[in-house]
């Protein structure tokens, strides 16, 4: 499996070649390449009795971490760095507790969705955000030049440890809009699934803070994922049934690193991953007058709330940081990705499943839907298939693209990342994977005016057709 360098971080399964997987001697590379990095950017050069740099460090649960961990924060405190250990912490609580620590930069050790034998560094600068393309470069750059000096032993980093979870919960809980006393009075009984990750740890906490009654499954922070922790449908049959069972209000399940958030109805039912940010959307937009932004694969009920509300909506190409940048020249007040990642920069701009639980709950309790299947019901009925194509080492995937552009020219394209494809009522869109070697394939249909069976049927369609471009 090659190594995988992009926005979303330096990411492979554990184990083989330097170079093609994530090997101790990778982490160590690009470890040292980061704080070379920083240092850079802080303007500064090494020498005793100068500024030390700071950064956090946090991880999932998967049974990798502790490994990683260690090599990460000798190799940074080897490079001169003060590092803060957070230990078990979310992605959006490391990303917050770098502005809460005064940190200089922050690196998330996890590889989100991903299966067990893989693992990933997620870098962030002293804002908490990801390295944006040019900052990325240049760590390549870095890391190829293999020429790194290191401080003698009076001037190496020091390790400090702390948590910041019960902060990323208060955070939560003193939002604005967390309307904490409607939810407590709802006394709703939620089932949990967070794949035995640092999920299991937070999102209990956040829901009985929020009065909740709640009934744990993969809740074990051993990293020993119960089923593959991307949370899609066909992964989530066992808290599907398990809400059902229980006579829950809902279920809640989060990835590994606790930035994806998706919601199964009290039927049992999903109500589906792409309506996590459009339901939460709708709330936000309900009590703050503004923008919005999704990227390119994202359901088009986002921006039908959107001017509903009274607001405008523009899209971002796939990536968190993409979206945050468009989200800062739009002024959005909302956003996020279709893969249930809500980003609300009245906290923090990076996807937060404890900020979307908080504002879901909140919308559930203050609006007249009697039910998560009702509220569900009342957004726009579009079917987004999604679909992924495994790649050939040495593929050309810009001659795949390329081909599949022409043959749709008469159609609006957007190739700001990958092609995307708009009809009338659906559209398309195919790119490369920022975290795995395959091309995603995403088709909604999207016509309001058509029940969910045609518009299921539409987007089936439209995606095995683009697929069979794609192959011939």
């Amino acid at each position: 499996m090659a190594l995988i360098k992009s926005i979303s971080g330096i990411r492979g399964t554990i184990g083989g070649a330097a170079g093609e997987n994530l090997t101790p001697t990778d982490i160590v590379r690009f470890t040292s390449a980061y704080a070379r990095l920083l240092r850079e950017r802080d303007g500064s050069q090494r020498q005793g009795g100068e500024r030390r740099l700071r950064v956090v460090v946090g991880r999932d649960a998967r049974i990798s971490g502790e490994m990683v961990r260690s090599l990460v924060v000798g190799t940074l405190m080897g490079c001169g760095v003060e590092v803060t250990d957070v230990g078990l912490c979310t992605t959006p609580g490391v990303e917050m507790a770098v502005v809460a620590r005064r940190a200089d930069g922050g690196v998330i050790l996890t590889a989100s969705h991903n299966p067990r034998q893989w693992n990933a560094l997620k870098l962030l600068d002293g804002s908490g955000e990801f390295l944006d393309a040019a900052a990325g470069a240049r760590l390549l750059e870095l890391a190829a030049e293999d020429c790194e000096e290191f401080p003698d032993v009076d001037n190496i980093g020091r390790l400090t440890g702390d948590s910041f979870d019960d902060e990323h919960i208060a955070a939560v809980l003193a939002m604005p809009l967390a309307n904490v006393e409607a939810v407590r009075a709802r006394r709703l009984k939620v089932v949990v699934d967070a794949v035995n990750s640092v999920g299991g740890i937070v999102v209990p906490a956040l829901l009985r803070a929020l009065g909740a009654e709640i009934v744990e499954l993969n809740c074990e922070p051993t990293g020993e994922f119960a089923h593959n922790p991307e949370p899609l449908p066909e992964n989530l049959g066992a808290i599907s049934a398990a809400v059902v069972a229980s006579g829950a209000d809902l279920g809640v399940v989060v990835d590994p690193d606790v930035d994806r958030l998706a919601l199964v109805c009290e039927d049992g039912t999903m109500f589906g991953e792409e309506y996590t940010l459009v339901a939460v959307a709708d709330y936000v937009l309900a009590h703050t007058q503004g923008n919005t932004v999704s990227n390119l694969s994202s359901s088009r009920a986002l921006r039908d709330i959107t001017l509903r509300r009274g607001g405008l909506y523009s899209a971002a190409a796939v990536g968190e940081v993409n979206v945050v940048a468009q989200m800062k020249r739009s002024g959005a007040v909302i956003g996020g990705e279709g893969n249930g990642g809500v980003i609300y920069p009245a906290l923090h701009y990076g996807r937060d499943a404890l900020a979307g639980i908080a504002l879901f709950l909140s919308h559930l309790a203050s609006c007249s839907a009697a039910s998560v299947s009702a509220l569900r019901r009342a957004y726009p009925q579009y079917y987004i298939s999604k679909n992924r194509v495994e790649t050939a080492p040495g593929t050309d995937l810009d001659a795949l693209l390329a081909r599949v552009k022409e043959k749709y020219k008469d159609q609006q394209i957007t190739d700001i990342d990958g092609v995307k494809i708009d009809f009338p009522t659906s559209w398309a869109h195919l790119r490369r994977s920022n975290t795995e070697p395959i091309v995603r394939i995403y088709a909604e249909g999207a016509d309001p005016a058509a029940d969910e069976v045609a518009n299921r049927t539409t987007a089936d369609a439209l995606a095995e057709q683009i697929m069979r471009d794609l192959a011939g």
